[in-house]
């Protein structure tokens, strides 16, 4: 099974068709702006499209603090997505409440544990919608 960087590598080198379907569910890559370091990270993730969109979750598998490049796009909300070969420059924003009430369930159809991950945490987990500039 393809994890962390190997599932980023694989990623890049296929144009996707290595680590795009992943664990009965999709991935895209998510190429953040360190706002300590300034240097790029790229984290594979799981998503679902919501019309032009790609949706996100900042789930960290339930822990009590936020992933550090959901961090990261508090302080610069423009990132480069990849989804297979398509590599595009994006806007990431964190979902209205609305938003977050309708995207919900369709992440945790793509991934069940989302729903564990809440219940572990204090933290309401963010949701993020990723758009094509």
């Amino acid at each position: 099974m393809l994890y962390g960087r190997e599932h980023v590598e694989k990623y890049q080198e296929t144009g996707g068709k290595i680590g795009h379907d992943w664990n009965g569910t999709v991935t895209l890559l998510l190429t953040t702006t360190g706002r300590v370091t300034g240097r790029e990270f790229t984290t594979p993730l799981i998503y679902q499209p919501d019309g032009d969109a790609y949706v996100i979750v900042a789930s960290k598998g339930g822990a009590d603090e936020h992933p550090q490049w959901y961090e990261n796009i508090l302080r610069d909300d423009r990132v480069t997505v990849q989804v297979r070969d398509d590599v595009f420059t994006a806007r990431a924003r964190t979902a209205s409440d609305d938003e977050r009430t309708r995207l919900w369930p369709k992440m945790t159809a793509a991934w069940p544990a989302y729903d564990e991950y809440q219940e572990k945490t204090d933290r309401q987990i963010p949701v993020v919608v990723l758009e094509r500039v």
